[in-house]
């Protein structure tokens, strides 16, 4: 069975992994991008990383590299066309380019939640669909999606920056893209956490939060509802844009499915149509840590499939 070396590069963490044809991750490793304040640019790292882990590995039997990373990713370049400057020395990175040269192997680049939403279709919660909505709730909000059973994937391989459609455009908050009222401002679990310490300086964080609506504070629960509250009106309209079979909520705030997921599922149905609603399901992602790894694999088995010869690099 072929195997391919998965690379899931994170904000703070590259993860890596051998993995095999049938989604089945044989080895893995993790390693720090961020050990010296990207002192060390995050590409370097990550080469580095990638040498340390195949050091062993007979890399003839490896079929190609399937590349996850966050960040605006032009797939059809291999390269960081984007950050919204959170990230130094991240843009512009040829990452296809490096690692093709590095280890003469095919590479194929694209975006960590795209990357999410694939490996769900491959191996995960996702599996046998063909119009799927996937978003990522953490310090942003991420997102891909699969319509008529094909990656939405733009012209250069940006499409699908949900968390930067202006859902309070006209009044909304700044966010790091430069622009004002972006979903992410205020559905991502940084928005939440920011207007938690607001109002409690203990609630520092998602956990502490969460175990404060289990103390029954009242008003930590409604904090949690207005958040659930913007989430649903962001997926609301992306219903009515793509008509989904599946939302996939993924993040590690997806594992809430009481104080999350089920309200999550009520919200979003009360405010589309009632048309969209028949057969529109909602759940958390299935693969957690491991679905951008996992989806750089199944997204250079597709890229590569019936490709073209890759084009030489200098």
């Amino acid at each position: 069975m072929k195997q391919y070396l998965g690379v899931d590069i994170g904000g703070t963490a590259v993860k890596l992994g051998i993995v095999d044809a049938s989604g089945t991750i044989l080895q893995h490793a993790e390693q720090s991008v961020s050990f010296d304040g990207y002192q060390t640019p995050i590409l370097t790292t990550v080469q580095r990383a990638c040498q340390s882990f195949l050091k062993d590995f007979d890399t003839t039997q490896l079929s190609g590299i399937g590349v996850s990373a966050t960040g605006q990713i032009d797939s059809v370049q291999g390269v960081v066309a984007g950050t919204c400057g959170s990230l130094p020395k991240w843009t512009g990175s040829p990452i296809r380019t490096a690692l093709q040269d590095q280890f003469s192997l095919p590479v194929t680049v694209a975006n960590d939640a795209n990357c999410m939403l694939l490996g769900e279709v491959w191996v995960g919660a996702a599996q046998g669909y063909t119009d799927v909505i996937g978003i990522t709730l953490g310090t942003g909000v991420g997102g891909g999606i699969l319509t008529g059973g094909r990656l939405l994937s733009g012209a250069r391989g940006l499409a699908g920056e949900i968390g930067h459609f202006r859902l309070h455009a006209v009044d909304g908050v700044p966010c790091t893209c430069g622009a004002h009222g972006c979903w992410e401002s205020y559905a991502s679990t940084t928005a939440l956490v920011k207007r938690a310490k607001a109002q409690d300086p203990a609630w520092c964080d998602g956990r502490t939060l969460f175990a404060a609506i289990e103390q029954g504070k009242p008003h930590a629960k409604e904090l949690l509802d207005a958040w659930i509250d913007e989430i649903a009106q962001g997926l609301s309209g992306l219903v009515h844009i793509f008509n989904p079979q599946l939302i996939l909520v993924g993040g590690g705030v997806s594992a809430q499915q009481d104080l999350l997921i089920k309200p999550l599922v009520d919200k979003v149905k009360a405010s589309v149509m009632p048309a969209f609603t028949q057969g529109l399901e909602l759940r958390a992602a299935a693969l957690q840590n491991d679905a951008g790894l996992v989806g750089a694999v199944y997204h250079f088995i597709q890229q590569t499939a019936s490709a073209a010869p890759l084009p030489k690099t200098t």
